[in-house]
């Protein structure tokens, strides 16, 4: 996830259900493993396919949270630092750019490099086929 951070606006990153597995009961919270067709899976994938920082073989699914851009037109409460005093602040145009149209492309993008640092980084072969 530091990587996701790393993205300008991003100030949350969480996987499977996330912050709502805070107020589960663990034995709802947990993704109890199974066997299916001779594969170990889980049952469920409440934990986005990620236990312990390793993954459990289930898709890791994950979504960031962005926060809105701050350079409106509507009035705003600041600071004048020399003055050392508040002031109100209109934004006249836009200065900071619109992350919704981008966020998809720039998230994959940071996810792909993750996972392609990780093969990199293996001291095993991957069988890429």
């Amino acid at each position: 996830s530091s990587l996701l951070f790393s993205i300008p606006a991003v100030k949350g990153v969480e996987f499977g259900d996330g912050f709502s597995l805070s107020s589960m009961c663990g034995s709802k919270a947990n993704d109890p493993f199974c066997i299916q067709d001779g594969n170990i899976l889980t049952e469920t994938n409440r934990n986005g396919g990620i236990l312990g920082g390793i993954t459990t073989g289930m898709p890791i699914l994950f979504r960031c949270a962005f926060k809105p851009t701050p350079s409106i037109s509507k009035e705003q409460k600041s600071v004048n630092f020399r003055e050392k005093e508040e002031v109100l602040l209109q934004i006249t145009g836009r200065h900071d750019p619109c992350i919704v149209r981008r966020a998809v492309p720039v998230v994959e993008a940071a996810a792909a490099l993750t996972i392609l640092d990780i093969l990199l980084s293996s001291d095993k072969r991957w069988d890429l086929q």
